[in-house]
């Protein structure tokens, strides 16, 4: 989570290089080079994640009514390999890569956001998108893409409260309404985000989903500001 600048920075057509690490396309796998260190207790993390899409996307949508926020699957569905030196750990499995691009802020238009994937029975991500904006009406992207690549919308179901979390962030879940999501774990819990592993109900199969929820306002919270550079530390 290193933030570097311009000069820490180096892209071709199939590398993007930030500081000492470095993603590389190699044809078939998107390879992660990772040479870090953590924070706020500082450890090296060091290794390398490779991800094999099924299929690539070309989706990509506006998540706010002035279309200056955009989202759009890479690898909607994906394997992946994590074989890391430092912390001396690896694991395999389902994986998901997708993109997000602004032109402003996000606190200019949104208030917060729920997002979750699923991996369905078929192979295929069904993905929530469900923003609340400042001004304008809630959007509900609701999509399902296939190992293709492919995708087409559904109709997302009903939300339902989720338990506020340690830092007491309210939360929702789209599922179906016969099948309550219940929090199976939680990954990641901070002033302003939350991601979890939820069990849902979604298109009529019981799902595990990855869920975040993003509290916009406590992002740009004062409080919040002087905390990041203990997780996001500044570097060239």
């Amino acid at each position: 989570m290193t933030e570097r600048s311009k000069a820490s920075l180096r892209r071709s057509r199939d590398e993007l290089v930030v500081g000492p690490s470095r993603l590389h396309w190699d044809g078939s796998a998107l390879n992660i080079d990772l040479d870090e260190i953590g924070v706020p207790i500082p450890r090296r993390v060091r290794g390398r994640i490779r991800v094999w899409p099924s299929g690539l996307s070309n989706f990509v949508t506006a998540l706010d009514d002035g279309g200056r926020h955009r989202w759009g699957p890479i690898a909607p569905c994906a394997r992946i390999e994590v074989d890391l030196d430092k912390p001396g750990a690896k694991w395999s499995g389902q994986a998901y890569l997708d993109s997000n691009e602004g032109d402003e802020p996000i606190d200019r238009p949104f208030t917060e956001w729920d997002w979750s994937r699923a991996a369905m029975k078929d192979g295929s991500t069904a993905v929530i998108y469900d923003v609340r904006q400042k001004t304008g009406t809630d959007r509900v992207i609701a999509r399902r893409f296939t190992p293709d690549g492919a995708s087409e919308d559904f109709t997302p179901p009903p939300r339902q409260a989720l338990p506020r979390t340690a830092w007491r962030i309210g939360r929702t879940m789209r599922t179906d309404p016969y099948e309550p999501a219940v929090v199976e774990q939680t990954l990641e819990d901070t002033p302003f985000y939350v991601r979890s592993v939820l069990q849902s109900g979604l298109l009529g199969e019981r799902v595990t989903s990855v869920h975040e929820t993003l509290n916009v306002p406590r992002v740009v919270a004062r409080s919040t500001r002087l905390m990041l550079p203990w997780r996001m530390p500044r570097v060239r």
